[in-house]
């Protein structure tokens, strides 16, 4: 039996650190409308959803012909958000795809879903080799160590692994991509938990609440390309990325 899936776009107007950063203006667009372009172009524009607590948001995607699901604005987690939004729309998979990444490449978000298809007892997260211009010392980016089979071990703000011995320091360093497979039982049961787990909390990385839970979780490598828009000041970064891609 054919699978449903569907995209969801978590997309929340009172972020703390750019308050309406999904309507943010690039190259005249807002970014919302960017990240479901490139996701309709993976999944198709009807089995593309956005999730925002904000009828400002809700208002834009819907002139664009985007489905939009209302949500609380208690969440703590966009993941939190998807939850809520499993138990309002009806599918298989649920693609997690983050709304201030407006070069996402479709490409990559078909990937996670093939590889759920293959892994449906594991949830899907995507990692990327760091490149030259990234630390593993910098927090902002967290670190993933897996097992021999691509299964998430840890995923911390500290650069890991660790090492006793220089010799054995690792050759390079995988990063956290953060677009994300589920079931609806995994969403779900991620939601009743009710509130942040012990390592989610510390290191403020919410995937770990799924590894507190017991679930096995399976990384994917993609190309780390994509570029996001944390900050105002990230504005022109990614309008000249994307002035690169669409030229």
């Amino acid at each position: 039996m054919r699978k449903t899936v569907v995209g969801i776009i978590p997309a929340r107007y009172k972020s703390t650190r750019f308050p309406g950063k999904p309507l943010v203006k690039l190259l005249g667009k807002p970014m919302i409308l960017w990240v479901a372009e490139l996701s309709a172009k993976a999944l198709g524009r009807k089995n593309v959803f956005i999730a925002t607590e904000d009828l400002r948001i809700k208002n834009v995607v819907e002139e664009a012909g985007f489905n939009v699901v209302l949500t609380s604005d208690k969440h703590l987690t966009g993941t939190d958000r998807l939850s809520e939004v499993a138990r309002k729309v009806s599918a298989d998979i649920y693609i997690n795809i983050q709304g201030d990444e407006p070069t996402i490449n479709p490409h990559v978000i078909q990937l996670v879903v093939n590889s759920k298809l293959k892994n449906p007892e594991f949830i899907i997260n995507a990692m990327s080799l760091l490149n030259s211009l990234e630390s593993p010392e910098n927090i902002n980016i967290p670190k993933v160590i897996t097992n021999e089979n691509n299964e998430l071990v840890y995923m911390s703000r500290l650069p890991i692994p660790g090492y006793k011995n220089v010799k054995n320091k690792p050759k390079y360093y995988y990063k956290q991509v953060c677009i994300y497979a589920f079931s609806k039982y995994q969403l779900i049961k991620f939601g009743k938990f009710g509130r942040k787990s012990i390592l989610e909390t510390s290191e403020d990385i919410e995937i770990l609440r799924f590894l507190e839970l017991g679930y096995k979780i399976k990384m994917l490598e993609v190309e780390g390309n994509s570029y996001a828009v944390d900050v105002e000041e990230d504005i022109s970064i990614v309008e000249n990325r994307l002035r690169k891609i669409h030229v």
